[in-house]
């Protein structure tokens, strides 16, 4: 390694681990990586492109500009060293509560679909629980790195399980269970990854299975005291009926499930080209340029189109976890491994809703669906796995 060569016998051992740390220029990039999150990303805009086509609720135009400004701050923390947040716990957390709970002020506070998650400035709309992705996934992380991958003490565990449940116990004061989900599934790929006792793992799941068992038996009891919805709402009781019979009012409640699945099996093995969603087009298929924006792929280019983009997330996840499994500090790698985990977990809800394999969640598809905040995210995310691909000793 020629840097290394050059170092002097004289140079102290931390100018030695910085020249080791520095990544070198045009090489510090993960080429593969880039090339399939070039190819998704530009999959993802060209059937967005189609959805939104004739639909005036969305503006094509802010979709570019998420990715424009996405791609410069992916470019910006690729060089930046991630070492440098790992002691900023307290701050994160902190960020955390201020971003979820920003939709609650007073005049930029923004209501929709029942739940209060948005927030406008001035011409400029956003949802905070979004960006705060990023805050809970380097909280967990700066939280793990503490014990060295060895998470044996009970009470420290429990101390942990408490920190990273606030972010959850926020966005459900919006209610946003969508979103609430993905934070709870962040904070379990980091338990794991950053070495919690296997038996704490297997009693946090125990308690949470028990705790939902709870939840539903006492909710239409706490329901038929205070005479309205306390804990369950009606819509989020009838997405879960649609999940369990998936011919439950197909004219109602069940009707999105009927239309996505209408959507992707006419789209046969070849789909009916670009532009050519009609569920999409006619407006039988709600939320198509978002939670549903799968469906209209698979209309458009079928069963291969579809195939194509699981072959393209396939890759994904494994560079990812090809760069988990590289770091040389644990920090990184739970970083990796949350953004890792949270992608797969988006992808497997979004798509699992829409053939009725999972519960219908307005969570959205990485780096495909229609949304400036969500794809800004998105790569924000990979400009931290690009930072610790680089900055790794060599």
């Amino acid at each position: 390694m020629p840097q290394i060569r050059q170092i002097s016998s004289l140079a102290t051992p931390n100018a030695q681990v910085a020249a080791a740390t520095k990544p070198r220029r045009f090489k510090y990039l993960n080429a593969p990586l880039m090339i399939i999150v070039a190819l998704l990303t530009i999959y993802g805009l060209v059937v967005v492109y189609s959805a939104v086509s004739t639909n005036s609720q969305y503006n094509f135009s802010r979709q570019l500009m998420g990715v424009a400004l996405g791609v410069v701050l992916m470019v910006l923390l690729f060089r930046y060293d991630y070492h440098q947040l790992s002691h900023y716990m307290t701050f994160f957390l902190i960020l955390n509560v201020v971003l979820i709970l920003m939709p609650h002020l007073p005049l930029i506070g923004m209501s929709a679909n029942g739940a209060t998650s948005w927030v406008r400035i001035g011409p400029l709309s956003f949802q905070p629980g979004e960006f705060a992705k990023i805050s809970v996934i380097l909280l967990a992380a700066s939280v793990m790195q503490r014990y060295g991958g060895h998470l044996d003490d009970p009470r420290e565990y429990l101390k942990t399980l408490v920190i990273m449940l606030i972010p959850f116990l926020c966005i459900m004061t919006q209610p946003d269970l969508g979103t609430g989900l993905v934070y709870l599934f962040i904070d379990a790929v980091a338990l794991i990854t950053g070495g919690a006792n296997k038996k704490f793992l297997w009693i946090t799941l125990a308690v949470f299975v028990g705790g939902v068992v709870a939840l539903f038996t006492l909710d239409p009891i706490l329901d038929q005291i205070a005479g309205h919805d306390v804990l369950i709402k009606d819509y989020q009781k009838a997405r879960l009926l649609v999940f369990l019979d998936n011919s439950y009012d197909p004219t109602g409640d069940g009707y999105n499930l009927q239309q996505a699945k209408i959507a992707i099996g006419s789209g046969g093995l070849f789909g009916k080209g670009l532009m050519n969603a009609q569920q999409s087009t006619l407006g039988y298929l709600p939320e198509s340029a978002t939670d549903f924006i799968f469906c209209v792929l698979a209309e458009e280019f079928g069963f291969f189109g579809a195939l194509a983009l699981l072959v393209l997330y396939a890759l994904l996840i494994w560079q990812c976890y090809r760069v988990a499994y590289n770091a040389n500090d644990l920090f990184g790698a739970v970083i990796v491994m949350c953004v890792c985990g949270m992608w797969l977990f988006q992808i497997l809800e979004n798509i699992g809703m829409d053939i009725g394999l999972m519960p219908i969640t307005g969570i959205p598809l990485p780096f495909v669906s229609f949304g400036s905040s969500f794809m800004i995210v998105n790569f924000i995310m990979l400009g931290f796995i690009g930072s610790v691909w680089a900055h790794n000793r060599r």
